[in-house]
């Protein structure tokens, strides 16, 4: 059998629960053939604590143990805006989005973080705004958030998709205070990665 192309660490904060929900795991999945090799992928994962194999490795490729950021959290009491607060709670210590948001004003804020950091007055191709989107979230969905900024008119493509061009929209009051809060509880890695 080949080995995966890219290696996922595994990482397991108490051994004994993990082998105690693994047998659970594979209990209750006991049929008289073994499980596939991805049914056994996603029984590993999940008695480590993953929703799936995929989202453990979504985890493994956004960062390195020693690049592993924290949620962000703002003190009880904040005055900011609740959807300044609920858009900066999808982003971690480094400024990457961690998660997709549902709520279209939330996702709409959110977006900005991503928007703000791609290159203005330059052509770019779908490769250059992939490699641009990867830096700043974890869950390894480029397409889904190059798709979401062009829906809100935050990039603008040709119709055969070859050319991307960053777009200046209105910013709103929320938007700038948004991006004002996550750039300055994250300035320090934003500015080296950006």
């Amino acid at each position: 059998m080949r080995p995966s192309p890219t290696p996922v660490p595994l990482r397991v904060a108490d051994v004994s629960l993990f082998c105690k929900t693994l047998r659970q795991q594979l209990v209750e999945k006991s049929t008289t053939a073994l499980p596939s090799y991805l049914a056994m992928l996603n029984v590993i994962a999940k008695s480590a604590g993953y929703r799936n194999f995929q989202s453990m490795r979504a985890d493994a490729d956004s960062a390195t143990p020693h690049e592993r950021a924290e949620p962000i959290t703002l003190p009880r009491g904040s005055d900011l805006p609740k959807p300044v607060l609920r858009a900066l709670s999808h982003f971690d210590t480094h400024g990457r989005m961690t998660r997709f948001p549902l709520q279209l004003s939330i996702r709409e804020l959110a977006m900005l973080a991503i928007w703000c950091r791609l290159p203005a007055k330059r052509d770019l191709t779908e490769g250059d705004v992939n490699n641009y989107i990867a830096l700043f979230h974890t869950f390894s969905d480029n397409a889904t958030l190059r798709r979401e900024l062009v829906n809100m008119k935050l990039l603008w493509r040709t119709k055969d998709g070859r050319v991307y061009r960053k777009e200046v929209p209105e910013a709103s009051v929320d938007g700038q205070l948004f991006i004002k809060t996550l750039m300055k509880l994250t300035r320090r890695v934003s500015n080296t990665t950006s």
